[in-house]
């Protein structure tokens, strides 16, 4: 990418004042202020079994890319929160070596014990990420964190069923309403959800304000939750097989959709995707040790692995993200749907990143009341 590309991305995700200390949300606290703190056991010998545990979303890496690596388990969740409560619930012994948190939560994960600090020795390949992609706001100096990838939220739709085209936010919500009503899927994600309002009506998706909660509360539950068909954090494939006829969608994902369908031998033109307008999210999932990992040595050799170019490429062909690495743009040169993976300065300058703040506890009552309305 262009280096003023570049620059917007780290300014994005760096501008933001992501809250350490307190959080936002009192619920999660308590779910955190449960948990244990074990101790990582380090084999350093250098004689170890390539094999670990893994706690990340799904459909998010090459499986036979890992395989090649070595054996893992891998365990699946749909959002932050539900990660976070089922590390909580564990009190310290969850059994998982690597989580995939999003930026924002590994303050509160980092204050509560839930992650190991990392040796970055013992990554020599950290060295191949971009200059914005580390030394993060919520980890300054990657003590806990290394960047796995980044993206950002839009839509993608049917256009034999969605004729209208669909530009923003707020066309997105017309969409569901009428042509898509009973077929659309928004992401299963509290903040996610919420900021499909927000977003449509120029109100900043990290806002604290109550008339601004209230009103997003009243749109989703009373005139949004009737026309949502599914709550789906991975719609990309289900809706080109004809399960919806609109999706919110992270940028991978609506790819992995697209390539499914030329696998299939159909048309891909059929359908449209879009970068959220005229705002919408910017987020970066990274690599984490959790704390009590009892496969250290395997956690930190894949991490290492992962972050090699020639790896890293093979990995985003599968799941469709920038990895930050530096010249990965360049080497992708003949991936298929390029676009979706990397992105105009106008696309960046439109992505904004998420806040963990005292909102949070809204967000996700909202979220409950939206899923309880639509039956879904």
């Amino acid at each position: 990418m262009s280096r003023a590309t570049a620059e917007r991305i780290a300014g994005q995700l760096s501008r933001r004042d992501f809250l350490a200390a307190a959080g936002g949300s009192a619920a999660l606290a308590a779910f955190l202020a449960a948990c244990g703190r074990g101790d990582s056991n380090t084999n350093s010998s250098g004689d170890f079994a390539k094999k670990f545990n893994l706690f990340t979303w799904a459909e998010y890496d090459d499986p036979d890319l890992l395989a090649s690596w070595g054996e893992m388990n891998i365990t699946i969740f749909n959002s932050n929160e539900e990660a976070i409560q089922k590390l909580v619930s564990a009190g310290g012994v969850s059994g998982f070596d690597i989580v995939v948190p999003t930026g924002p939560y590994i303050p509160q994960m980092v204050r509560e014990g839930l992650l190991d600090e990392l040796d970055l020795g013992r990554i020599p390949n950290f060295k191949n990420l971009d200059a914005p992609y580390i030394d993060q706001v919520f980890d300054p100096g990657n003590k806990y964190s290394v960047c796995k990838n980044w993206g950002t939220t839009g839509w993608i739709y049917d256009t034999t069923v969605v004729t209208t085209d669909i530009q923003t936010w707020s066309d997105f919500i017309k969409a569901a309403q009428t042509e898509a009503s009973g077929q659309t899927s928004v992401l299963d994600t509290p903040p996610n959800l919420c900021g499909i309002y927000f977003w449509a009506n120029g109100i900043d998706w990290t806002t604290e304000k109550k008339q601004d909660l209230d009103a997003c509360e009243k749109f989703l539950v009373d005139e949004f939750a009737q026309h949502v068909k599914a709550f789906d954090s991975y719609p990309g494939i289900n809706l080109t097989q004809g399960n919806y006829a609109l999706s919110q969608v992270w940028n991978g994902d609506a790819r992995q959709g697209l390539i499914s369908v030329e696998d299939a031998g159909d048309d891909p033109t059929r359908y449209k995707w879009a970068v959220g307008a005229p705002e919408t999210e910017l987020w970066m999932d990274n690599w984490c040790i959790a704390k009590g990992a009892s496969n250290l040595d395997a956690a930190y050799d894949f991490i290492n692995f992962i972050l090699d170019l020639d790896n890293s490429l093979t990995d985003i062909h599968f799941h469709g993200f920038n990895t930050g690495l530096k010249g990965i743009e360049e080497k992708a040169s003949d991936m298929p749907y390029k676009e979706m993976v990397f992105f105009t300065n106008d696309e960046v300058d439109r992505m904004r990143a998420q806040t963990i703040n005292s909102a949070q506890d809204r967000l996700v009552d909202i979220y409950n009341k939206t899923k309880a309305k639509a039956g879904a």
